[in-house]
């Protein structure tokens, strides 16, 4: 992850003087939080107890910093806290990401890939690796400067010994981007 964050950092400081007011490049940070969503086995319909049909099984926190290119293609740095409240699992992952955005009108519509490792923090955090795709909206405030993103990811994660063991789920996210 070294040479990534390196790269990151001469990307940043070559184009600190080159910024406009618009915004369409340069340093930005970005928090997001994300759930999954199961379905509930213990539901059922016309039942007026307090059950759900879907219920959460996982909470993902993330910070990110990051550089954004031009209106389309961004790389971010990504520390991230993944709990998964059902099986009592917890990762640390830090992942390098890429967006791009497919159609560049006044709100974008984006894709997005990573890769990064999971971080073994303690021993109550898993290590190994992880993989994620999505795909999701960017809506600008008033100015063009920030934004809200939502959208769904795909993750999978693989650890454990010989990184056997594998966990995939669909979150749901929301994020703020500060430029």
């Amino acid at each position: 992850m070294k040479p990534y964050a390196t790269l990151l950092l001469l990307l940043v400081f070559a184009n600190v003087y080159a910024q406009d007011d618009n915004k369409s490049s340069g340093l930005f940070y970005k928090i997001s939080l994300a759930t999954t969503l199961t379905v509930n086995e213990d539901f059922t319909f016309g039942d007026d107890t307090t059950e759900r049909f879907f219920r959460t099984s996982a909470f993902f926190l993330n910070n990110t910093v990051g550089f954004q290119f031009d209106n389309r293609s961004a790389l971010g740095l990504n520390t991230e806290y993944n709990w998964h409240s059902e099986s009592g699992l917890q990762f640390f992952p830090v992942h390098l990401s890429f967006q791009y955005n497919i159609f560049d009108f006044d709100d974008t519509l984006f894709i997005r890939g990573s890769y990064g490792r999971l971080v073994g923090v303690t021993n109550d955090f898993e290590k190994g690796t992880l993989y994620k795709v999505g795909v999701g909206a960017r809506l600008f405030d008033d100015n063009y400067k920030n934004s809200w993103l939502i959208g769904v990811d795909f993750t999978r994660k693989r650890f454990g010994f010989r990184q056997l063991e594998k966990l995939s789920s669909v979150s749901f996210f929301l994020e703020f981007m500060l430029f």
